[in-house]
């Protein structure tokens, strides 16, 4: 872990996280085991091992490994063999798939705008019908795509903790889907249940056929899009809880749950770890 750079915005996600959400950054990073030209074998055999439980320390490798893909060799080779920040790997995702952002927000932001850009891609794959579920999915009436159809999206995305996570959540799931061939293990509780459908259903479908407008090619590409993604689900993942009487998801930071009006405690209770495997549903 000699070329690891100090990253707090990639650490702090990776600290907490369940090993099956860095199972699949693993799995990006190793091509499903297989193997990469620019990923030391002992790397990679160290990496394969851990998945079900993953040390600190290599959640470090972890990151030292998205920061070296996500540099290219010119600039790792000025840098010791250093990749670059995680910070520096959003921005170039986010100016690769042609999303609105700007460099002085913060990660999360650039992150949302990431995901928001995927899901207007797809929505060009949708059928009208489909199209006004997945606005139904977030509240929104939907009265065909446009300007206006977006921003009422993009404002309740923004201001909704739940609605947040809900969308990273669909694109994460399509996206392992499309690239890894395995969707996500991921916390279900009554909130998130009454959305399901869009997980398995066409709006799944539509995120998953857009991958060639994003020109994945590169080989740097086809690892920092995914890890991206995948990081952007995780850190919205870490900033819910569940409701200690209704079981509804609430954004950590609220005071009283929006459904019941539960007193939340100072120490949020964290969801329950029930998880589903989407692939066999």
């Amino acid at each position: 872990m000699q070329n690891y750079r100090e990253d707090s915005e990639l650490m702090s996600v990776l600290e907490h996280a369940s090993n099956e959400d860095i199972g699949l950054l693993i799995d990006v990073i190793t091509d499903n085991g297989k193997g990469r030209m620019s990923l030391d074998d002992e790397v990679m055999a160290s990496l394969i091992n851990v998945k079900n439980l993953v040390p600190y320390p290599l959640k470090q490798t972890i990151a030292e490994e998205i920061q070296k893909f996500g540099g290219n060799s010119l600039v790792s080779v000025f840098r010791g063999g250093k990749g670059v920040l995680y910070k520096e790997i959003v921005c170039d995702v986010a100016s690769h798939v042609g999303a609105n952002f700007n460099e002085k927000q913060d990660v999360a932001q650039i992150e949302s705008s990431i995901l928001l850009k995927i899901v207007e891609k797809s929505l060009d794959k949708m059928s009208e019908e489909e199209k006004k579920d997945f606005f139904d999915q977030f509240g929104v009436r939907y009265e065909g795509v446009g300007p206006v159809a977006m921003a009422a999206l993009i404002g309740v995305i923004r201001v909704s903790g739940f609605a947040f996570y809900k969308m990273a959540t669909i694109v994460a799931q399509a996206t392992a889907k499309a690239l890894l061939g395995k969707g996500l293990t991921f916390v279900a509780t009554g909130g998130l249940m009454r959305g399901i459908s869009v997980f398995a259903g066409p709006v799944g479908w539509a995120i998953t056929g857009i991958w060639t407008a994003f020109d994945l090619a590169s080989p740097a590409y086809r690892i920092t899009v995914p890890c991206v993604i995948q990081l952007a689900y995780m850190r919205q993942k870490a900033l819910i809880q569940e409701c200690p009487k209704c079981g509804a998801v609430v954004a950590k930071d609220m005071k009283f749950c929006s459904e019941c009006g539960q007193r939340m405690s100072a120490s949020p209770l964290l969801i329950e770890n029930k998880t589903i495997d989407m692939d066999t549903k």
